[in-house]
């Protein structure tokens, strides 16, 4: 896999090593974007999950206004 560099703020990257309890701040910060990638998955699946519900139950998914 390619890797990338990049500079963050060092109190940030501390604070995401002391909330993840992960002593290596490249280690922390790649936890923190897994993380926030499987949440944004998840999401998405319960998201379809319920549009599928909604039009199996014969109830259409709410459109926003036209005009």
């Amino acid at each position: 896999m390619a890797k990338v560099s990049i500079s963050l703020d060092a109190e940030l990257v501390v604070e995401v090593m002391v909330l993840a309890g992960i002593g290596s701040p490249q280690d922390a910060v790649e936890a923190v974007v897994r993380d926030y990638i499987a949440r944004g998955h998840r999401t998405e699946a319960r998201a379809e999950h319920r549009d599928g519900v909604r039009r199996e139950d014969g109830i259409a998914p709410l459109e926003p206004p036209q005009g």
